[in-house]
């Protein structure tokens, strides 16, 4: 039963309440008090519309009665009528002021998206700094910004003759976050970020100099067509957007702020880039870096002496810039430059200055209107000596002259199109139809041009012959079949053999090794192999499930093979010499009897012919292509946990091997923090066993490749007692004989304190910049560490990856939603 009496067929009359601010509704003998600022939620709308008329009987005493939230919509509804037409002056036919005057500023609608209104934006940012005004439909940037963060008010616009009126704050208690009140005097904090994308402003006030301190300016997506010229007295900017706008040209002194470092002027209808505009007059005098001030009060604006001095990203793409409308004095520290779709013409000037910036790691030209003729015939030095991508597609540029114009520069060059990073020391180049490929696709044509069986030279004599038949072996080439003898009078036809791929399942069963006798007669046969040319006395043989002391000459064969070594990007990758695994896997097999267990993979054939310790650098130095060897891939080489190093005087100086060796993988090898070293013996000392000895393995590696740029330790068993500081230094840190480390990997292994890095850290204190260190990712996932010293925050890292370990303060939402920097922030809070 309800409690709430039924009313009469007849509905009572709602009286208007007597105060605008609050209403009873009486609904029953319930008084039910609400709030009239609220919209009516009423799912009637008709009913919403009723004023003060009382409502029409009943037709019909079945219809049912207003339940308690009809009630409530509808006296909402009517309080707030009551609520306009009390402050309408006297207009019974007009719900407010602004029906009665249309062209009257409107006022501000309650957000959509549940956030603040402008007014309560702009007074938070007193607090944070930080300003969003972003998808608000602003047709300029509100006057109370300046009226409550400068106490002034700004003057009109021309654009904007009545600018819409704000509504006043809400009160305290009413305010989302309940009791949050406007922050005091002494709790202000200058406006650093600035947000107002995506609105309708077409014009700035040239009061916005005021804001000193901004360092971020976004205001991509508005419909901007110039600028005040005192918009480049910001000179505290890094970061400006200018995106998607309608600007024609930008103010000369925004070419000469100091601390800019990323610039976005794309989407744009410029047709200019007058870098040197502010440092030379109308008479070619060169203007003052330093603006006095025009009063007391007036801090004096410093400006650059050359352009952009700091400027690392520059996007002028979607644009309309010729070349010959760029100056040749361009900002010295670009890393990436984009200029896509500009109408550059003749630009061979224009690419001489682009070739000389020595940082410049991304030059992107994308349907830009330039051909052949815009790259310079010769260089006045080898250009883009820091160059990874330079793209040039979609242009009327071909692959040859690309190539004659590029032939100066010192990287290797790749014209595959790709969306991976090309590794160190190659620039990738994308000229014509731009298709984009992944790495699998170009790994395949790179294999089917691999299985070519023969090539075919003709000469000046030349006659028919068979095919070469099928290698018996992955890394041995078969002969030919010796041709019959022609007559003079019959011309030869040289076919030259050219490797066959085979899997490792076709080799195995070529040479039955798919049984274990097979691979004992395997075994059997390579021992006597060595003992018959006196290569292998005193030392077993290497075998497929055991180390071997030192690895004999004839087990090096086959290095250079394709499997192996890639020739494009210096890449040598040996095979992993683990155990076989019990678990089940999908390999092929011979036999059709199901196995009493589970069964065991084949041993490869790599095993045989390939060194098994982890790291056998005394047979990789061996080979043609040492001396340029880049990347070095060792993964999951754990059967022979040992280095084997070639011989090396003592009294020479020690320089290290692979001099262009750049990254190391050695992931899954099960080292520790010693590791056996085999020195391979001298000849002249008659000694039949190789030396042995147990080296710190870091220090070890410091010393072997003087390059080294990336280091991938992950998944072995490295402690604490290896990260010692002196070897972290002679690791990572620059020296006469070391080009510092980037990358060190130490996923997965047993590392429980970091009281090296936190000394080496030392260094930062009170200085930023330590010439040494170039280090930009660190990844100690997966450990056992209990403690983050909070001397890490100081080291400038770009990557900093510690999820895994044991450790519970800082909590995992400090780096998930702040990511590395936001870490690497906390850590420096810490430091006391």
């Amino acid at each position: 039963m309800s409690r709430i009496p039924q009313p009469p067929s007849s509905r009572p009359s709602l009286k208007p309440p007597s105060t605008p601010g609050k209403t009873r509704i009486t609904t029953g003998s319930t008084p039910i008090r609400t709030r009239t600022q609220s919209t009516p939620r009423s799912p009637a709308p008709a009913r919403a519309k009723v004023a003060s008329q009382p409502l029409p009987p009943s037709p019909a005493p079945s219809v049912p009665a207003l339940s308690i939230k009809e009630a409530i919509a509808l006296k909402r509804a009517e309080a707030k009528k009551a609520q306009e037409k009390a402050g309408s002056g006297g207009l019974d036919n007009l719900g407010s002021l602004e029906d009665a005057l249309p062209d009257a500023p409107k006022q501000e609608e309650d957000d959509l998206l549940g956030r603040l209104t402008v007014r309560d934006t702009i007074e938070r940012a007193r607090s944070t700094g930080s300003l969003n005004l972003a998808t608000r439909s602003l047709v300029c940037l509100p006057s109370a910004l300046f009226e409550i963060h400068l106490g002034l008010t700004p003057d009109p616009l021309t654009s904007v003759p009545q600018e819409p009126v704000l509504p006043p704050s809400e009160p305290t208690s009413s305010r989302r976050g309940g009791g949050q009140s406007k922050a005091a005097w002494y709790e202000a904090q200058d406006l650093t970020v600035l947000k107002a994308w995506n609105n309708e402003i077409e014009e700035l006030q040239h009061e916005i100099s005021l804001f000193g301190s901004l360092k971020t300016v976004d205001l991509h997506k508005n419909k901007l067509a110039s600028l005040p010229n005192t918009f480049a007295d910001l000179t505290a900017l890094t970061v400006l957007d200018l995106s998607h706008n309608a600007l024609t040209s930008v103010p000369d002194n925004l070419w000469a702020l100091p601390e800019l470092t990323t610039l976005n002027l794309s989407h744009n209808q410029l047709t200019a880039l007058p870098f040197n505009a502010p440092f030379v007059g109308s008479a070619g005098r060169s203007k003052s870096a330093r603006q006095p001030s025009g009063s007391f009060f007036t801090p004096t604006i410093t400006r650059a002496t050359t352009p952009l001095p700091h400027l690392v990203s520059f996007d002028a793409s979607h644009n309309k810039i010729s070349a010959t409308a760029i100056h040749d004095q361009l900002p010295v520290s670009l890393t990436k430059i984009d200029l896509s779709r500009n109408p550059l013409g003749q630009s061979q000037q224009l690419l001489r200055n682009l070739g000389s910036l020595k940082r410049l790691r991304q030059l992107r030209l994308e349907h830009a209107e330039i051909g052949d003729d815009s790259f310079p015939s010769l260089f006045s030095s080898a250009p883009f000596p820091a160059l990874r991508v330079l793209d040039v597609s979609e242009t009327q540029v071909n692959l040859s002259a690309a190539q004659n114009a590029l032939k100066q520069m010192t990287q290797e060059l790749n014209f595959d199109f790709s969306t991976e990073e090309p590794p160190m020391g190659v620039t990738r180049v994308l000229v014509g139809k731009r298709i984009i490929k992944e790495q699998w696709e170009l790994e395949l044509e790179q294999r089917a041009k691999s299985r070519v069986h023969t090539t075919v030279n003709f000469g000046d004599d030349w006659t028919d012959t068979l095919p070469p038949p099928r290698s018996t072996s992955r890394t041995s080439t078969a002969s030919p079949t010796p041709p019959p003898k022609a007559s003079a009078a019959t011309p030869k036809k040289v076919i030259q053999p050219k490797e066959v791929q085979k899997e490792a399942w076709e080799i195995e069963a070529e040479q039955g090794l798919l049984t274990e006798g097979g691979k004992r007669r395997a075994r059997a046969a390579a021992a006597a192999a060595s003992s018959q040319a006196g290569l292998g006395k005193g030392s077993p043989p290497p075998t497929a499930d055991g180390p071997s002391s030192s690895p004999s000459p004839s087990t090096s064969m086959g290095l250079s093979n394709p499997q192996y070594y890639t020739p494009t990007t210096q890449t040598l990758q040996l095979p992993a010499s683990a155990p076989p695994t019990k678990s089940v896997g999908h390999f092929r097999a011979f036999s059709v009897a199901a196995p009493s267990s589970f069964p065991k993979a084949p041993a490869r054939n790599e095993d045989l012919v390939v060194p098994t310790p982890s790291l056998p650098l005394s047979t990789i130095v061996t080979q043609p292509f040492a001396s340029t060897l880049r990347v070095l891939i060792l993964a999951n080489r754990r059967l022979d946990r040992s280095f084997d190093l070639p011989s090396m005087p003592e009294s020479a100086p020690i320089s290290g091997f692979l001099p262009c060796l750049e990254e190391l993988d050695l992931e899954g090898c099960n080292l520790g923090d010693l590791v056996a070293v085999h020195h391979a013996s001298d000849p002249a000392s008659g000694a039949r066993t190789p030396p042995r000895s147990s080296e710190l393995i870091i220090p070890t590696l410091s010393k072997l490749f003087p390059s080294l740029q990336t280091l991938n330790l992950s998944y072995n068993g490295i402690t604490s007692s290896a990260l010692t500081p002196d070897a972290l230094s002679t690791l990572i840190l620059v020296s006469p004989h070391r080009k510092g480390l980037r990358h060190l990997r130490l996923r997965g292994n047993k590392i429980s304190e970091l009281d090296g890095f936190a000394k080496i850290s030392d260094s930062f204190k009170g200085n930023r910049e330590v010439p040494g260190w170039k280090m930009e990712e660190l990844d100690l996932r997966d450990n056992e560490i209990g403690k983050l010293p909070p001397e890490l925050g100081l080291l400038p890292l770009d990557v900093f990856l510690v999820d895994g370990n044991t450790f519970r303060v800082p909590q995992r939402r400090v780096w998930e939603r702040e990511g590395t920097k936001g870490l690497l922030s906390w850590l420096r809070g810490r430091i006391e």
